[in-house]
Parts: structure tokens; sequence; C-alpha cells
């Protein structure tokens, strides 16, 4: 990866795990109903920068790419959908840094960098 898009992952990752509690909360109390435009909106907004992030190759589904705005999905849809986009993201982040000495960091270019990044969620 790049460095700016490592920048980028870093900002869409943190935004989508908001994304994703968020959604999950309404999901919770009311699973079948829609969620609202102004919602989803913000929701494929992010899906969009996913997208260019993973590529086709590493996007969870090969045929979606957004939210059709004319069938606005339920919550439950969003948060299953959204689950697949951070696992997938995750993936991606492991194959991108490496640790040194219990510390982990992004590989730009792959080489290590000084960018600092949390443990892989699970190792591959």
């Amino acid at each position: 990866m790049k460095k700016d898009e490592v920048e980028l992952f870093i900002k869409v990752q943190s935004q989508m795990e908001e994304m994703y509690k968020e959604i999950s909360l309404l999901s919770k109390k009311s699973q079948d109903d829609a969620l609202n435009e102004f919602k989803l909106q913000f929701v494929n907004k992010l899906l969009e920068e996913c997208n260019t992030l993973l590529g086709e190759k590493n996007k969870p589904f090969a045929d979606f790419n957004t939210f059709d705005l004319d069938k606005i999905p339920t919550n439950s849809d969003v948060v299953m959908v959204l689950s697949q986009y951070l696992a997938s993201l995750e993936s991606m982040r492991i194959d991108n840094i490496q640790g040194s000495l219990g510390d982990w960091y992004w590989k730009i270019d792959n080489k290590a960098s000084n960018i600092k990044t949390g443990r892989p969620k699970r190792l591959s």
C-alpha cells in the first residue's frame, strides 16, 4: 500500500466500525425497520470508499457496491453487509502490517513504516 492509501484506510475503517455500532443498536431495537435515507446516504458513501480500497478482488460481495436508495434496506440487512466489509478490511490490514518487538506497523510499498497500528484481530 501507499502512504495515502494507509491514511484513507485508517479513516474509513474507523468510520465503518462506528457506523456498524450505530446501526447494530438500531437493529437490536427493530431489525426489520427500514434504515432512514439520511443514514443510508452515509452508509453508501463509506461503502464506495471501501470498494475503492478493497478493489474488485477483495470486496466481500462481487455483485454488490452500494444499497439502492429506491429499495431502502432493513437495519439488519445493513448490519450484515457492514460486518462483511469490516471483515474484508481487517483481512486487508493483516496483509499490510508487520510486527516488531510486540508493536505492529503498516507496510508502505512492502517495507516497514513508522505508522503504528493495532495487533491483528486474527492471525492468518
